[in-house]
């Protein structure tokens, strides 16, 4: 997974809230922040889990001013280099990728959504936000935050095996639910959020989906020196499979009860992002019809 050199970064898409500070090579990041019991209870990549489609306040952050992602994260060079900037590239791709490919009509009128790092907690248009809740997507205010600390709980105490295309995979599925938002999916939810056959189960599967479609499609935004190696999707695949609803609860309690997933288990969360990344099509992401 590397970035052309040469290409520009749009920063502006990424704002610093004193998250941890810059790591070296793109892999190297601060420590975790983010605690298991709580990340069993939000159930992980999803929606802000305490207001699925809530409005709220207007988005302001409690941490201290970030470092100058517009400054250090200008080239490909850099996002090959540092984390920060890998997720300002990261972003740049997904978002570049989703303006030309959604519907005409969407495509004229779509908004970027802004991923803000953060650490600790903050406000957000679905409420109060923490590290606690792992990453999320805010229908209300349209932002994705992101605690990087996340990603250490992800390989260390979740068993994925990580790497940088494992946490391309993660950013690519909180766009997914922008996508759904500007669509008007989420509002297919409505009180159906738990149980294996669930809305809110389909709704995730689909977010799953539509990080696919963009890995199979991200050479194409200008971005990426080639296109994604084996190794990549098989980082991604392995992260799926770490935050499935069966194998969450499976460490939890000791026990599988299909009857209280939010997201999906392991296995459909593999065959969605492996459908999409097959596919290279959205169309092929339909999970609110049949079995899933």
């Amino acid at each position: 997974m590397e970035f052309r050199d040469d290409v520009d970064l749009d920063a502006s898409q990424v704002e610093d809230h004193g998250s941890s500070s810059f790591s070296g090579g793109g892999l190297a990041i601060g420590g975790g922040a983010v605690g298991v019991v709580v990340l069993i209870v939000a159930l992980l990549l999803g929606v802000n889990p305490t207001n699925l489609l809530s409005g709220g306040g207007s988005h302001t952050t409690t941490q201290q001013q970030g470092e100058d992602l517009k400054a250090k994260c200008r080239k490909g060079t850099d996002a090959n280099q540092w984390e920060k900037c890998r997720v300002v590239g990261v972003v740049s791709s997904i978002q570049s990728y989703w303006q030309e490919a959604l519907p005409e009509q969407q495509r004229q009128t779509y908004t970027k959504a802004k991923t803000h790092l953060v650490s600790g907690t903050w406000s957000t248009g679905c409420g109060q936000g923490s590290s606690a809740m792992g990453p999320f997507y805010c229908p209300a205010d349209h932002n994705v935050y992101l605690d990087l600390g996340f990603f250490d709980e992800l390989e260390e105490k979740f068993g994925a095996k990580g790497g940088p295309f494992a946490r391309a995979y993660v950013i690519a599925h909180e766009y997914g639910h922008h996508v759904q938002n500007l669509l008007g999916t989420m509002n297919r939810v409505g009180g159906d959020r738990k149980g294996a056959e669930s809305a809110s189960v389909r709704l995730e599967l689909q977010a799953d989906c539509y990080a696919g479609v963009w890995a199979k499609n991200a050479v194409t935004t200008g971005f990426y020196e080639r296109p994604f190696t084996d190794a990549d999707i098989q980082e991604a695949l392995e992260a799926a499979a770490a935050v499935g609803d069966d194998r969450i609860q499976e460490r939890a309690q000791g026990r599988v009860d299909p009857e209280g997933w939010t997201h999906g288990s392991s296995q459909q969360r593999v065959h969605w992002f492996t459908t999409g990344y097959s596919t290279g099509s959205s169309a092929r992401c339909d999970t609110f019809s049949g079995a899933i």
